[in-house]
């Protein structure tokens, strides 16, 4: 596993093992705003970017901040044709232990790729290691 980068509200990985770019949400995110939730997404879209055909895993386990009501359109207006571009593989959120909706992953309206949602990081490992 190699950082990346590192702000005080997350770090941001590059796992070999998964082919995967990894944001960890750090506590810290209770008390950031907007701009800098919005500038945390566009930091791994850029990193998408710098490594194309990667997968993505956001570990929101200890995310403390809460978006605003616009954010999705923002998200995929800004954030997912970026992703699209980097032609990223897979998209997983890795939730707090008992949270996930247990749907199966399947395409965003917007995404090019499926997004899916985890309680367990094995799982999500399996899930990008299945091709």
């Amino acid at each position: 596993m190699v950082e990346l980068e590192r702000d005080r509200f997350a770090v941001y990985r590059l796992n070999q093992d998964t082919n995967a770019i990894e944001l960890e949400w750090a506590d810290d995110t209770a008390s950031m705003t907007e701009s800098e939730f919005r500038t945390g997404l566009s930091r791994l879209a850029g990193l998408a970017e710098a490594h194309p055909g990667m997968n993505l895993l956001v570990d929101v386990r200890r995310f403390g901040y809460r978006p605003a009501d616009n954010n999705s359109a923002w998200r995929d207006a800004n954030i997912v044709p970026r992703y699209n571009a980097a032609r990223v593989r897979k998209m997983a959120f890795l939730l707090p232990a008992g949270a996930a909706p247990g749907t199966p992953p399947a395409p965003e309206e917007t995404a090019d790729f499926p997004t899916g949602w985890f309680d367990q990081p094995q799982v999500v490992e399996q899930w990008f290691e299945a091709g």
